[in-house]
């Protein structure tokens, strides 16, 4: 019997042929994507000056950009940063209505109507008065002026000065031009300052509605292994800030009562408005209480002499002991700051961020306090 293979079919030593029906495949030519736009090159030298000058420059770049859009926002930041100060303060109230059993939403309400109705009660306080002693000038403006042209004095005084003509001199377009400037400046520095305190009401009405979840937001952000430590210290710093809202508030008060008592033994008029401006503006610190003093003074300049020294000299005494004796023991019993501490903070906090500054200046000295008594101090001890 013959073994021979069958034609159509390869031999051992023959290599696979393709069949007959099926059309031969052209070779596939290599055409990877790495390879297809050339061989890359080699990575960039990390060490490269060129790398090192561009890397520089963009980030000065990124930096110069971050601070315009802090400096173009700075107003509105202050504006936040001042109602959650407020808003931190006025918690302890917020959580005092929440013990009694209402809910946050009740007590947040009842607080920001509290607030409103102060800031209202001031208004109505002294804007009487001013609308009052406006129009007694302008009624007491011709004869006033009939009495100084009477005044042989001051004819003297108008002859020898040359005071006519200059005023005719000084009375120009531009002379004009500057004092509607003047008026424009005033309505717009007027409804700004309008616009700011009712931004910073809602804000802080907004803060106190979600003080809460605020809070936890935060503490999510520590590592859970320290999350309890860094929320013991910082409700403690908290705390501290509203005593210190509480005692900044009760001097005011007390400030206030004292300037009553005054203008009620020296017979001025309005001697309840006068205690709220000396009680708005003590609330400012370090100036505040001046400028409340000058405004009172004035009243009593024109009261009369003997009224306006004895103001004069009232506010000085009772500025002394406000400063070197009320402030600092309120101050320390409150916040537990030292005297020393409590003066050197106001002052470094005004010349450093201004009447922002001197506000949170107490509290930053507090909780700066408490860090290095708990924090600081002990991790040294473990050295």
């Amino acid at each position: 019997m013959s073994t021979e293979a069958p034609a159509d079919q390869p031999t051992a030593d023959e290599p696979d042929r393709p069949a007959a029906d099926e059309p031969e495949k052209p070779a596939v030519e290599e055409s990877d994507d790495e390879t297809r736009f050339g061989e890359p090159g080699p990575p960039l030298n990390r060490r490269s000056p060129f790398l090192y000058g561009f890397l520089f420059g963009l980030g000065v770049i990124l930096a110069y950009a971050l601070f315009l859009g802090f400096r173009n926002a700075a107003s509105i930041l202050v504006l936040i940063f001042i109602a959650l100060f407020l808003a931190i303060g006025l918690n302890p109230a917020v959580t005092r209505l929440r013990k009694w059993g209402l809910p946050r939403g009740a007590a947040v309400a009842i607080v920001a109507l509290a607030v409103v109705g102060l800031l209202v009660g001031g208004f109505v306080a002294l804007i009487p008065p001013l609308v009052t002693q406006t129009t007694e000038l302008i009624n007491n403006a011709p004869d006033t002026i009939d009495s100084l042209r009477r005044s042989e004095t001051v004819n003297e005084l108008v002859q020898r000065y040359d005071i006519v003509n200059k005023v005719q001199a000084a009375i120009n377009a531009g002379t004009i031009g500057n004092a509607l400037g003047g008026v424009v400046g005033g309505a717009r520095l007027l409804f700004g300052t309008i616009f700011n305190i009712l931004t910073v009401l809602v804000l802080t009405i907004y803060f106190m509605a979600a003080f809460e979840r605020i809070k936890e937001t935060g503490y999510s952000l520590v590592p859970s292994s320290r999350r309890e430590r860094v929320r013991l210290l910082t409700d403690e710093i908290l705390t501290k800030v509203g005593a210190y809202m509480v005692g900044a508030l009760a001097i005011a008060i007390l400030a206030g009562l004292s300037t009553f008592a005054l203008a009620l033994a020296l017979g001025l008029a309005y001697p309840f408005a006068l205690a709220v401006v000396i009680a708005v503006f003590d609330l400012i610190p370090q100036i505040g209480a001046t400028l409340g003093a000058i405004i009172v003074s004035l009243v009593g300049l024109a009261s009369s002499v003997t009224d306006g020294i004895v103001c004069i000299v009232f506010f000085i005494v009772y500025q002394q002991i406000e400063n070197y004796l009320i402030y600092p023991n309120v101050m320390r019993r409150s916040v537990k700051v030292s005297d020393v501490a409590a003066l050197v903070a106001a002052l470094v906090g005004v010349g450093l961020f201004g009447v922002t500054g001197a506000l949170v200046a107490i509290p930053m000295v507090a909780a700066i306090q408490l860090i290095v008594r708990e924090v600081v101090q002990p991790a040294q001890a473990q050295r």
